[in-house]
């Protein structure tokens, strides 16, 4: 009994240790991760909130939801951005950095080299209504999205989220987060110009 007790005790001993050591291994690559972020725009000013997608260059997800109701614009779908170069924005009426850029989507849609369109996420339609009868409506097409399912065929991270699409369907370029005045100097303006050079 006690040489069984001898040989379980250091196994279970390291087992503990394993243990405690497996979530001190996750924070630190994390931490790790983070730190790298930081430094990349504090150093080399480089802007985190562009990050990568697994879908530039590639075809939009097939646009297929239903109109907000009540908001005077049509249906987003397909068909409705076919041939135009169009800035798709994912926005919710209780996401407080969408209230922050949407001044700056009213002046894009004033833009005649695109179109603006909104993915109305997990949003209740009176709420969208009155965030967008207080704000303004830049969107000349709404497709409702209750479920996230659209997000999720998207690769949307986090709201606001915004991709500009090709007349030809191809995604160009991603926004994660708001925009501000450099995010369009810098991405969406250049973005824009290289799209509307290569058609």
């Amino acid at each position: 009994m006690s040489e069984i007790e001898t040989k379980d005790g250091p196994r279970r001993g390291i087992g503990r240790y394993l243990l405690a050591i497996i979530p001190l291994a996750i924070f630190a690559v994390f931490a790790a991760t983070a730190g790298k972020m930081l430094y990349e725009q504090e150093v080399n000013g480089k802007d985190v909130s562009a990050l990568p997608s697994a879908l530039i260059g590639t075809r939009a997800p097939v646009l297929a939801m239903p109109a907000l109701d009540g908001s005077n614009t049509q249906a987003l779908t397909s068909e409705a951005i076919a041939g135009k170069l169009t800035l798709v924005n994912v926005f919710a009426s209780w996401c407080v950095p969408c209230r922050q850029e949407h001044p700056l989507l009213k002046e894009l849609s004033k833009d005649p080299r695109l179109i603006v369109v909104g993915i109305n996420y997990k949003d209740r339609q009176d709420n969208a209504l009155r965030f967008l009868g207080e704000l303004g409506n830049p969107y000349k097409a709404i497709g409702v999205d209750p479920n996230g399912k659209a997000a999720i065929d998207w690769g949307v991270y986090g709201i606001p989220e915004s991709y500009l699409v090709a007349a030809d369907g191809t995604i160009l370029y991603k926004k994660v987060g708001p925009f501000d005045p450099q995010s369009l100097e810098t991405g969406l303006y250049p973005a824009i110009e290289k799209a509307l050079a290569g058609s």
